[in-house]
């Protein structure tokens, strides 16, 4: 298990994925730790679990639940299992990184 990803290493990893926007980074119990860099539109579903988004680089509006918010790098942003959520109008090097946890919360997701 790898104890450690930079952000270098996240994005060489996104770079060789073909079929989807993320890549799964680590796991370890019920938490995931994802790379995340959407293109052209963000088209994510509520999700099982918790999450939490950290913004590795660029800039977005964040919908979350119909509440939209301006976030850039650095920013930390938390969603609950089974809230709808997508950023919008984010920049071309929009990336964050995504971590999964806790109880499955039952509603549809990936």
């Amino acid at each position: 298990m790898r104890y450690r990803v930079s952000l270098a290493d996240a994005k060489a990893q996104l770079a060789r994925e073909t079929t989807h926007p993320f890549t799964l980074l680590l796991q370890h119990g019920t938490m995931t730790v994802e790379f995340f860099a959407p293109q052209r539109a963000d088209t994510q579903q509520p999700h099982r679990q918790d999450e939490l988004y950290i913004v590795a680089s660029g800039h977005a509006m964040f919908n979350r639940d119909g509440e939209r918010l301006s976030c850039n790098k650095g920013d930390l942003l938390f969603v609950p299992a089974g809230m709808k959520h997508h950023f919008e109008q984010f920049s071309n090097d929009f990336a964050a990184w995504v971590v999964f946890y806790g109880a499955d919360g039952g509603e549809p997701g990936r």
